[in-house]
């Protein structure tokens, strides 16, 4: 099917993905818009990024000198161990050279390039072309880089089967009050039934969701009911950054006195774990189901099943559906850039404001 709502860029999935192999400076070669808000967002996170500026006279005779000009520069301002040149849209189509020029700058770093640009294809062609750069630059094994790709081709078909590549276009909606869902769960737990809470959250929004653990054990410890645990924040698994946002999130949960009863999968992996997820559900047998991140990366959920999603166009796929149960968390991700810590979200404070209305 033609998609003709805005999908994500490989150009800044290529970004992210230098962010979680822990380079120090990413330079954009192109105009100095491109990828503006990714690249803002990119520095809340700790990594600098930098453009060349590209304009209409290098478009016709090349940009290699600003791209040596620029490479000098980082190298001087940010004192960096490793930098990526990130070809954009405006330097492929014109052919660039960008090895030769990070050659003649010579910053004495671990300096490489990423071949991508706006035209690949799917967002994950950007993001694999990345890991390929990173593994020829050393910064991970040819073993995860293999495996990178693997989870990336997975996370594409996942989405074309039954994400929002599965529809020709979604309006964003903002969606319902989570009051709804956070009474149903209360309610749930009030009655002495089962819940189960499962994530499967992709990267550092398992920060936003993994609160629902927090509100969900809360009301649990006040109403009562039995709870069961389930998500992707194996400790062993993704580069290095992801690996750090798990250890992150089972940290203050053991603090907070909250047992993930199975661990399945690493946060890099959302798109792989949905059988050995539904596998643990089955074996629980919950009265209700709790899934939180991306719902649809759980195979079979029903109508019945409460979703919550961060994706205003994800969540319109769901309520499309009609899964009655969808809630969107929207504006997640810019909150989640540059915490170590999990962020309070809307559906676990209506749980916890109901939680104390019932005591």
């Amino acid at each position: 099917m033609n998609n003709i709502h805005p999908r994500p860029n490989p150009i800044v999935a290529a970004m992210y993905t230098l962010r979680d192999m822990e380079v120090d400076v990413i330079v954009m070669h192109g105009p100095s818009g491109c990828g503006f808000m990714a690249s803002r967002m990119l520095e809340e996170a700790g990594v600098r990024v930098v453009t060349t500026g590209m304009n209409d006279n290098d478009l016709i005779f090349g940009a290699s000198e600003p791209l040596v000009r620029t490479l000098r520069t980082v190298s001087t301002k940010f004192d960096p161990r490793t930098v990526a040149v990130v070809g954009t849209c405006a330097s492929m189509i014109i052919g660039e050279d960008i090895g030769t020029a990070i050659k003649r700058a010579d910053i004495g770093c671990n300096v490489f390039s990423v071949d991508c640009h706006g035209c690949m294809g799917d967002n994950t062609a950007g993001a694999a072309a990345a890991v390929r750069a990173g593994c020829g630059a050393g910064l991970l094994s040819k073993t995860e880089a293999e495996r990178q790709i693997m989870l990336m081709r997975a996370a594409t078909e996942m989405e074309r089967n039954r994400g929002m590549a599965k529809r020709e276009y979604l309006s964003p909606i903002r969606g319902p009050t989570k009051m709804k869902v956070a009474r149903t769960i209360v309610d749930a737990l009030r009655d002495d039934k089962k819940v189960a809470v499962v994530m499967m959250a992709k990267k550092e929004l398992a920060y936003r969701f993994a609160d629902v653990f927090l509100a969900v054990y809360h009301a649990k410890t006040v109403l009562g009911g039995e709870i069961f645990f389930a998500a992707n924040l194996d400790l062993e698994l993704g580069l290095p950054r992801i690996r750090g946002y798990a250890n992150d999130i089972m940290n203050e949960l053991s603090s907070k006195n909250v047992n993930i009863d199975r661990v399945i999968g690493g946060l890099d992996e959302y798109a792989v774990v949905g059988e050995r997820m539904r596998a643990a559900v089955n074996d629980h047998a919950p009265d209700l189901l709790v899934l939180t991140g991306i719902p649809h990366a759980y195979p079979g959920y029903s109508v019945n099943d409460v979703l919550i999603t961060d994706q205003p166009r994800q969540l319109a796929h769901y309520l499309e559906d009609g899964c009655g149960l969808a809630v969107g968390e929207i504006s997640s991700h810019s909150m989640v850039m540059s915490t170590r810590r999990i962020i309070e979200s809307e559906t676990g404070n209506t749980i916890r404001e109901l939680t104390e209305e019932c005591r």
